[in-house]
């Protein structure tokens, strides 16, 4: 009787092995029902998981097993690949070539890993021209794939919403010529706070747009939640793709009461969440110290508290 235990006890975690092995065969492309984020069954979907920090400046992240450790170890289900635009020697504005490079390392990666990633134009400025060569290139490219999670504007910070809407338009355009179907995340005004301003004045006319909301947990409180809570109840479909638990300077002490707050409400709320940042600066937000080696396989002495407590996070909440 107890070795039949032992054999089914062994079964169910295979089960599970493989199950979480295989999200994205599971889930497959997701669409938008109503203001819910849903895989392929139709059923509610909760993606979670970690952005890289800007590509232009952490660089040695950027490969294929450090996306698999952060599957592995932090149970991550997405990432995001931070595209840096103007900042760094490496930028796209720079060296396209070598951003391309390392923003498909990390979509190899995450494909090789079958979990889902956001292809993330990390800027706060309008570089149409630019944005349409790059979105036209990867769009063409990644569209047989249902991994691929497109951002096209990370956080404007004084555009208007009209001025970041018709950007967001030209783009999703060119998207759509390529890739009809996968998700399209599209940002607002004042770093991702102006969630009201888009849920007055929404994107028509094309299907599976989102958009994006961003906190720090210790600077933004309840009215942002509020604010966000609006504009769900108005029908607009909302993607936390960047928030973490320190202030919005990305520095300072962790608010770990008021971070909780905030995954307690995305939770009740079926929101899907990313955390700010793998990278390896002196400061609180980037998860890791510079003893991290770039293909992942950190140990907890790598971890700075914020990566201990994200990846408490992840495992206790991406259950499948």
């Amino acid at each position: 009787m107890r070795f039949k235990t032992i054999i089914l006890y062994i079964g169910v975690l295979l089960m599970f092995s493989i199950s979480n092995a295989q999200f994205v065969k599971k889930h497959g492309f997701l669409s938008v029902q109503g203001t819910q984020l849903t895989d392929q069954n139709n059923q509610p979907i909760v993606l979670r998981g970690m952005s890289f920090g800007w590509h232009s400046m952490w660089p040695r992240f950027y490969n294929e097993k450090a996306v698999s450790w952060l599957k592995k170890d932090f149970n991550c289900n997405v990432v995001r690949a931070a595209m840096g635009i103007e900042l760094g020697e490496h930028s796209y504005s720079k060296d396209p070539q070598f951003s391309k490079e390392k923003i498909e390392a990390v979509i190899k990666g995450a494909i090789q890993s079958d979990i889902y990633v956001i292809v993330d134009w990390h800027s706060h400025n309008i570089n149409l021209n630019e944005a349409k060569e790059f979105f036209a290139e990867i769009s063409k490219k990644y569209a047989k794939y249902p991994n691929i999670i497109y951002e096209v504007f990370n956080e404007p910070d004084y555009e208007t919403w009209q001025e970041a809407k018709d950007y967001a338009e030209e783009i999703i355009k060119v998207i759509r010529e390529n890739d009809p179907k996968n998700i399209i995340l599209v940002g607002c005004p004042h770093w991702d706070q102006d969630i009201d301003l888009p849920a007055a004045d929404p994107i028509l006319g094309y299907t599976n747009i989102m958009y994006t909301m961003h906190f720090y947990a210790a600077t933004h409180g309840k009215k942002l939640r509020d604010r966000t809570d609006a504009a769900i109840k108005s029908g607009l479909p909302v993607f936390i793709s960047e928030s973490a638990g320190m202030e919005a300077s990305g520095d300072g002490p962790l608010n770990i009461k008021a971070w909780q707050e905030y995954i307690d409400w995305m939770e009740s709320n079926k929101l899907s969440w990313i955390t700010w940042s793998v990278s390896d600066k002196d400061e609180t937000c980037s998860i890791l110290k510079k003893s991290a080696k770039s293909e992942g396989k950190w140990k907890e002495e790598d971890l700075k508290e914020s990566g201990i407590k994200v990846r408490e996070f992840l495992r206790k909440y991406n259950k499948e």
